[in-house]
């Protein structure tokens, strides 16, 4: 069964055909430390916006990142983002991508283990 989310007022609604990961993420970059993120990461193919007539798209910085959020109640959806590791390195092609996971239905992110990226010091 996949898992589903929505955005506060419902005019987003979304599909991952898979499970929850080990972990969620906490990016420290200045755009997720200020949204309060806790990303769950997905290849794109997992991932399906199933309703989404006011989705709206923030790039920043190298524009490399599409932060998609619902320009109706302003939740933060997902973002479309090269597969960066660890180390910031990306190999050019592969994407992920991050869904918040806070918008999962049925899941209290917050009760979740959470990895922490450094982003404020790797791009």
């Amino acid at each position: 069964m996949p898992l589903t989310g929505r955005c506060h007022c419902g005019r987003n609604i979304f599909e991952i055909d898979a499970e929850l990961p080990a972990a969620l993420t906490r990016c420290t970059c200045s755009f997720c430390s200020k949204r309060g993120h806790l990303y769950a990461y997905y290849p794109p193919i997992q991932f399906r916006l199933t309703q989404g007539d006011s989705d709206a798209v923030y790039r920043w910085n190298t524009r490399l990142v599409a932060n998609h959020f619902c320009s109706t109640c302003g939740c933060d959806i997902y973002a479309d983002s090269p597969d960066f590791q660890s180390d910031g390195s990306w190999d050019g092609k592969t994407r992920r991508i991050a869904v918040n996971a806070r918008l999962l239905d049925d899941f209290e992110a917050a009760d979740w283990p959470v990895t922490v990226i450094d982003g404020k010091n790797l791009w």
